[in-house]
């Protein structure tokens, strides 16, 4: 029997300044892309040392008495918290958190070699976060900038979505996602 490597989802990170939208925009997408049958699974990278957990409880108990990995689970939702000795890839995360979607969103990962979508919002920054080394596929703002990459409004989510599924997922617009 041939094992076959699993295929890991498309992953796009969306990058921009504190306060520029990038959660409002990822919150629209994800819409937009299961309103068109898509499964999305996303990450947030928050290098303040979250806090999903809080003392007393008992997941918190579990895992401060030494479990590696502690899950909570409910008939609704699951999450888990789980020992890293270090930052794990992209990849890494995706393969192991999202066998089954058709894409993963990113907010952050600014760092990355994934490919970048841009939010800029002219009323928080003078200029634009990415270089033209950080992997920009488009660029979502309110300001008539030229960028060298496809152009969006910030209220265009139709459009960012058929970018991405034409440019990222190889899929004609408005027809239904390969299972």
């Amino acid at each position: 029997m041939t094992d076959f490597p699993q295929m890991i989802p498309p992953i796009i990170s969306i990058v921009g300044r504190s306060g520029s939208g990038k959660t409002t925009l990822i919150e629209k997408l994800v819409q937009e892309l299961k309103h068109r049958g898509y499964r999305v699974g996303t990450i947030k990278h928050d290098a303040h040392h979250f806090k999903i957990d809080y003392p007393g409880k008992d997941s918190y108990r579990h895992f401060h008495a030494g479990a590696d990995t502690t899950v909570i689970v409910s008939s609704e939702k699951m999450a888990m918290v789980h020992r890293l000795s270090e930052m794990p890839s992209l990849d890494t995360l995706t393969e192991w958190l999202f066998p089954d979607v058709h894409i993963v969103l990113t907010e952050g990962f600014r760092r990355s070699d994934k490919p970048k979508i841009e939010v800029f919002r002219a009323a928080v920054a003078d200029t634009s976060l990415c270089t033209e080394n950080d992997n920009r596929i488009a660029f979502v703002t309110d300001d008539p900038l030229s960028v060298d990459v496809p152009k969006f409004g910030l209220n265009d989510v139709q459009g960012i979505v058929n970018f991405i599924v034409v440019t990222v997922l190889h899929v004609i617009p408005n027809t239904s996602p390969i299972s």
